[in-house]
Order: C-alpha cells, then structure tokens, then sequence
C-alpha cells in the first residue's frame, strides 16, 4: 500500500469512528430524555392520586353542616386550577415546572387549612372515612415527595449529559435542551418560628 492510501484509510476510519460515536452519543440523549418523560408522567400520577382523593375528602367534610364553607371552596378551587396546569412532557422547561408547582403548592397549602380546620370537630376527626382519606392524602405527599425526587435526579443526570462536552455538539445539533428541576418554594427556605409562650 502506498502512503496516500493509508492516509485515506485512516481518515475514512476517524470519520466513521466520529460518526459511530455520535450516533451512540445521540441514542443516549434519547434514552437519558425518555426516562426523564418517564419519571414527569410518574410525578403527574401521583399528582393525579392526590387530586382523585380530594372529592371524596371534601363530600366527607361537608357532611359536617357548620363546617367553614369557606376553607372548603378554597380546597375546590385550588385543585381546578391545580388540575388545569398541564406540562407536556417533552417541554419540561423550567418556567412550566414551576408554574406547575405553584400551582400545585396552592393545593397543598389549601389542603393544610382544611386538615388545620378539621381539629375544631371531634367528630369529623374520629369519622373512619375522614381517618382513612387522611391517611391516603398523607401517603400520597409522600409519593409525590419520592417522586418528585426521582425526577430531579433523572433531570440531572439529562442535564448533565447535555452540557457536557463534546456530548453538548450533539445536544445542540439533536435538539436537546436543559430540562426544569422542582425547586423548593421561597418560604420553604425560612426556618419557621417556634414560640412556647
């Protein structure tokens, strides 16, 4: 073989190298953007559980006639509107993850005044239905709580492999964009006050 010709082998060799490693860099942004799509539809279900199990909750409350309509309305109205933010999956930028989650915490803020109220009524506390859908609601926070954990590590592990180099050319040239992390809220960053006065 003559040296032009070996030059040429091995340039051919490079390229098809650097196409076959694109190619797999390209299947891995795939998979890594499958599962975060995975784990949203996971964090949405148990979002979804949460918002099954609150009819039931508030039919049980209101059986209760001088129970605050008022805290109960709020409740409502929260999970329609928490029901009614919609974040597709394949566009988990950060504002729509947190537009979600605001709208999400406003539930579970209106939920806390409900189960705050509910200490006022002896017998709604000790109502079996009302224990029950207690306890589910309780399970269920702590669901979306594993599973909103499960998806920010899944964003990360995407996240990563979209910036890093060379892996970002591929990113860049396949479309692949940074994904939104679930945040904690700005309150949350504030230790509260306790007072035994």
């Amino acid at each position: 073989m003559n040296r032009s010709t070996i030059i040429l082998l091995s340039v051919l060799g490079a390229f098809v190298l650097a196409i076959l490693w694109g190619v797999g860099a390209y299947n891995r942004l795939v998979s890594l953007s499958e599962g975060t799509e995975s784990q949203w539809a996971n964090v949405q279900s148990a979002y979804q559980r949460r918002a099954d199990l609150i009819p039931n909750l508030v039919s049980t409350v209101k059986g209760y006639a001088d129970f605050e309509q008022e805290t109960l309305k709020g409740v409502i109205e929260a999970r329609s509107k928490a029901t009614s933010v919609q974040v597709n999956a394949d566009d988990l930028t950060p504002e729509k993850v947190a537009a979600f989650q605001k709208a999400q915490n406003e539930l579970k803020g209106a939920l806390s005044r409900l189960l705050v109220s509910v200490e006022r009524y002896p017998d709604l506390k000790a109502n079996q239905n009302f224990l029950a859908l207690q306890s589910q609601l309780e399970g269920t926070e702590n669901r979306i709580n594993v599973e909103r954990d499960r998806f920010n590590e899944q964003v990360r592990t995407y996240n990563s492999s979209v910036k890093r180099i060379p892996t970002s050319i591929v990113a860049a040239l396949g479309g692949f964009e940074s994904r939104g992390y679930f945040e904690a809220e700005v309150e949350a960053q504030e230790a509260p006050e306790v007072s035994f006065e």
